[in-house]
């Protein structure tokens, strides 16, 4: 389940008058998205006004797309899970609105929901990708047709940075020069794209690393990019302990965000040699916040649910940082309308050409101010009956509410082996998720933070990250801003919880949730709760067969 896309580049210009579909310039759009590839860029180190880890990782490709483009700085997945998210993010729809698609293990894609790729294609467009679009799921990336239009054969290196640069090094290559083989394939699987376009032609093509997802090569992150563990001293979010072990592991976290902005650099370097730039719009972001650490990934906290966005519009006021707060799944009704087609109705997602034409930085417009974000199924396994862990979120400037529909359930899956007195060996906790809280990725983060429960100084973090939640959660995002303090249950803040609940459950009722509509069991029974495909079993199978 390596889960990978990094960038969005997208071929716009201005409409002549507006975004009737008749006026659809049908530009190219390069389509790079990364998974697990949150909110980590160098360009938001000035936007974040405090110490962070984006002072510690450089991202000059993703910064140019900033500084000559539009920097968003509340950009949100619909779902901190890869399946889930890309089913929202290719047809404009809530996560929970995609059939199958809403969960992961088991995940099947229901051919009758139109997607933007499959839209465009029968807008005219050449379209083509590299690596993932829509996995784990059956049938894989149908939602850009499947592997037909696959641009691989140069290799797969890219997907896999850290573990193939570190493999090229110890068979005796630089590190320059194991970096520039991979590089070489993102170049040469996109010009096997571009050569195959017809005169004229507009063309969609998405790069789908896979690089951010883990697992990475411990050490990798100082040995290939020079980011120094020790660099994030203090910049830590409280919810990541600020010691060594976690330190380097999310410095080489940070390194593989830096191999996305390398590949990112690798394609806008083609198309400034192609000439074709100008008539690009670039977008660069990633399907859901960091894995394998407390808050992150599977979670609806900020640091779960946030994520990079960044594009570059032709012909744009560049330099400009908005505030609005922008959804995944508005990409889809962007690109449709970009590509001449028609967004079908129903749509969660909301056109950004306006934000994207505007010359102005800050809140444009003002019904922009919330986002709803949730979560089903992430790993079968996770619990007994593969049973999901049902969440839903609403996200404005001042607070963030979340209920937790079902708080009796462990929310990164069962204790499994840490409920034992004696936890699973470190090594089974960094590189087997299923031997405890299966909903986190394993890693050296998850062990470390397992074997600290019983020390005191430690004890809130591991609660934190893996104990039971009450039903519902409020965060006052202007006095706690990381949300680590749930003020659910005081009193001072009972009305603006009312507020909340009511408001959002009223925009999941208009939108049809199963969660919350007929007798809410959708998710709670077959085949939503079918095994599923294993992807770590899968892929320890593919490993032992070589």
């Amino acid at each position: 389940m390596k889960a990978g896309t990094i960038l969005l580049v997208v071929a716009l210009t201005a409409f002549a008058g507006g975004t009737s579909h008749a006026a659809a310039p049908k530009w190219d759009i390069l389509f790079c998205f990364a998974d697990d590839w949150g909110r980590y860029a160098s360009c938001y180190a000035g936007v974040d006004g405090k110490p962070s880890l984006n002072q510690s990782v450089k991202t000059p490709n993703v910064d140019r797309l900033a500084r000559e483009g539009v920097l968003f700085r509340n950009a949100f997945v619909n779902a901190p899970s890869c399946t889930p998210c890309r089913s929202s993010l290719v047809s404009g729809r809530y996560f929970f609105n995609c059939g199958r698609g809403a969960i992961l293990n088991g995940a099947v894609w229901d051919s009758a929901i139109p997607t933007f790729p499959l839209m465009l294609k029968d807008a005219g467009y050449q379209i083509g990708k590299s690596y993932k679009v829509w996995s784990p799921g059956t049938p894989a990336d149908a939602p850009i047709g499947g592997q037909e239009f696959a641009y691989e054969r140069a290799g797969r290196l890219p997907a896999n940075f850290s573990e193939e640069a570190i493999r090229l090094i110890e068979e005796g290559a630089s590190v320059e020069a194991a970096k520039k083989t991979i590089l070489d394939q993102v170049a040469a699987n996109f010009d096997e794209f571009l050569k195959d376009r017809k005169s004229g032609q507009p063309w969609l093509y998405w790069f789908g690393t896979t690089t951010t997802h883990r697992v990475w090569i411990k050490g990798s992150g100082k040995k290939l990019w020079g980011i120094e563990p020790d660099s994030l001293a203090g910049k830590m979010p409280k919810f990541l302990p600020d010691v060594p072990e976690i330190r380097q592991d999310v410095a080489d976290y940070l390194g593989e965000c830096q191999a996305v902005d390398a590949e990112l650099g690798v394609l806008l370097k083609r198309l400034e040699e192609t000439g074709e730039l100008e008539r690009t719009l670039v977008v660069a972001s990633g399907d859901h916040g960091m894995p394998g650490v407390p808050a992150g990934k599977c979670n609806l906290y900020d640091h779960g649910v946030a994520v990079t966005l960044a594009m570059r519009v032709p012909g744009g006021k560049g330099g400009r940082v908005v505030d609005d707060f922008v959804r995944l799944p508005d990409l889809a009704p962007t690109f449709m309308e970009v590509g001449g087609a028609t967004p079908p109705a129903g749509l969660y997602g909301k056109s950004l050409l306006p934000l994207l034409q505007s010359d102005k930085s800050g809140q444009i417009d003002p019904d922009r101010n919330w986002v709803v974000t949730g979560r089903e199924r992430h790993v079968a396994r996770a619990r007994e009956g593969n049973l999901p862990y049902p969440m839903r979120a609403l996200r404005t400037p001042d607070f963030l509410y979340i209920r937790n529909f079902a708080p009796e359930r462990w929310p990164m899956g069962s204790p499994a082996g840490a409920a034992e007195s004696t936890p699973p060996p470190t090594a089974a906790m960094e590189n087997n998720t299923y031997v405890a809280y299966a909903d986190m990725d394993a890693s050296p983060t998850k062990a470390w933070v397992i074997e600290h429960k019983d020390d005191p100084k430690w004890k809130w973090h591991y609660d934190f990250a893996f104990a039971k939640r009450p039903g519902e959660e409020l965060y006052d995002l202007k006095k706690d801003p990381e949300q680590n303090n749930n003020i659910a249950a005081d009193p001072a803040y009972a009305k603006s919880k009312q507020e909340m609940s009511a408001r959002l459950m009223k925009l999941l009722t208009d939108a049809k949730d199963p969660r919350i509509t007929g007798d809410g069991q959708t998710f709670e029974r077959s085949p939503y709760t079918d095994a599923g495909e294993d992807p770590q079993a899968k892929k320890a199978k593919k490993n032992k067969a070589k």
